[in-house]
Order: C-alpha cells, then sequence, then structure tokens
C-alpha cells in the first residue's frame, strides 16, 4: 500500500545559494536502462544504454532535482532514437529548470554480417553513442560509433620478404548529420575504407580471403583516417565530423594513433 507523499518535507536543493558561481554540468551519470533501437532491416533491438544526463545550473540556485533524470529516462527510454532526442532533451532542460542540457546514450549496437565466401552469418557488435546538447533553444546532435577494423602496415608489406604484420584497429567517428543516416550506413562507409573489416565467424575460405585482402589493401593510421574523412567529405547527409583512428600495434607494445576533425 502507498503512503501518501508528505509535501511538507523541506526540499534543501530548492534553497538559494548564496557563492555566486554557476556549474556548467550537474546530474547523474552511468545509469543503465533498457531501451529499444530501431535498426536498417525493419526490426528494433532491445539492448541495455549507459545514460549520462547534465543540466546547467544557475548561480542562485542550491542543487538540482537529480530524481526528475530518472523520472525522463524511465518515462521515454523505450522510445529513444536519434529523431526524438530534441524532444527528450527539451523535456529534461523544462523539468530542471534549466537554460542548457546534455545527454548521453552508450549502447552496443548488433548488425548480422555475412562471411565473404561461404556466407555464413553471425553477429558483430559496435559500440554506438547519442550524444545530445540543448543551449538556448538550440539543438546539437551528434552520433558516435566505434568500428573494429583490420589495418595491415605498408612499410612492413614493403621491406619485409615475406608477411606484414596486421593488427585489430578501432576506428571511432562522431558525426553531426545534415539528413537521417542509419548505424549501418555509417558503418558500412567506415569498414570499406579498412585493409579488411572484421567477422564475427569465419570459415577457412574466409579466413583466406581476409588475409589476402588486408595484404592487397595496406594502409596506415593516417591512411585509414584520410579515407574515412573523404568518403564523409562526399556524403551529403554528413555535416561535420570527427573521425580516429588507433592501431593496437602487434609488434609494439604502444598503439598508433590519428585523428581528422572537419571545421
Amino acid at each position: 500500500m502507498n503512503r501518501p507523499v508528505d509535501f511538507s518535507i523541506e526540499d534543501v536543493q530548492n534553497l538559494p545559494d548564496i557563492r555566486q558561481i554557476a556549474i556548467d554540468k550537474v546530474g547523474i551519470k552511468a545509469i543503465r536502462h533498457p531501451v529499444q533501437i530501431k535498426d536498417k532491416t525493419g526490426g528494433a533491438q532491445h539492448t541495455v544504454a549507459m545514460f549520462n544526463m547534465y543540466v546547467q545550473l544557475p548561480h542562485n540556485f542550491k542543487g538540482t532535482h537529480m530524481s526528475r533524470f530518472v523520472e525522463i529516462i524511465n518515462h521515454n527510454a523505450r522510445e529513444i532514437s536519434v529523431e526524438n532526442f530534441p524532444v527528450i532533451l527539451n523535456e529534461m532542460v523544462h523539468r530542471l529548470e534549466a537554460e542548457a542540457g546534455h545527454i548521453e546514450m552508450a549502447f552496443p549496437y548488433f548488425v548480422n554480417k555475412s562471411a565473404p565466401v561461404s556466407g555464413v552469418k553471425s553477429l558483430l557488435d559496435y559500440e554506438v553513442t547519442f550524444i545530445g546538447e540543448i543551449k538556448n533553444g538550440k539543438h546539437d546532435i551528434k552520433i558516435k560509433v566505434l568500428i573494429p577494423v583490420t589495418s595491415l602496415c605498408p612499410c612492413s608489406k614493403k621491406i619485409s620478404a615475406y608477411g606484414a604484420h596486421n593488427q585489430r584497429s578501432h576506428v571511432t567517428v562522431t558525426l553531426q548529420l545534415n539528413d537521417f543516416m542509419w548505424v549501418e550506413d555509417i558503418i558500412a562507409m567506415v569498414e570499406e575504407q579498412a585493409s579488411s573489416q572484421l567477422y564475427g565467424l569465419l570459415k577457412r575460405p574466409d579466413e583466406k580471403y581476409v588475409t589476402e585482402r588486408a595484404y592487397d589493401n595496406p594502409k596506415f593510421v593516417e591512411d585509414m583516417v584520410r579515407d574515412i574523412a573523404a568518403a564523409f567529405n562526399n556524403e551529403a547527409r554528413v555535416q561535420n565530423y570527427i573521425v580516429e583512428c588507433e592501431n593496437f600495434e602487434s609488434i609494439h607494445n604502444h598503439s598508433a594513433y590519428a585523428c581528422i576533425a572537419s571545421t
């Protein structure tokens, strides 16, 4: 049986603050909640997202209402998408009485891929983050995707009598879009520029194919980010981008890294 709420209890965070210092971001971080994400196949993926939610706090407020962030997630999370992110941002700043707000929603996203020769299907997971900001009524929505790929070193191939060292690489792209773009399309554009893409399951003929493809398509970390940036430059749906690539070197105990940000 629910007990009636006692509204006579003092709301301490609503008290005034005399220090005259505004807070840029205050809210909740690392809260998990189930969500549904539409995919290109026409279905919806049921996954678990990690949320970070912040608002700007004026200098005259002592604190924000932390419980309201959780209420907003519980009310909207099963319907969250890139399209309705602005609606959730608006609700957050309205309910928290803030002028600016920021939401990050990170989740695993699965793509059912066919091996290049055998055609055997398997799922491969990608890390996707929706990033939304609102300030002075203006929205800034970005999508961030981490795509694992294979890279093969051109120098190693050139100087070695046989073989060449390769490694698994992480390409992270952060995009501001002019128009809707499926996560699968973003992934495909990045994987097309790698020495080879990754698969969850490979048979022997597939392994032969991806190994030889990487050998025939060597790329430095610099090549990778430049080729991906060039592809985005020719994509009308992409307004701005950040392309990062980290190669987990197989012959060194460090990574190679490169980044290009459009202006």
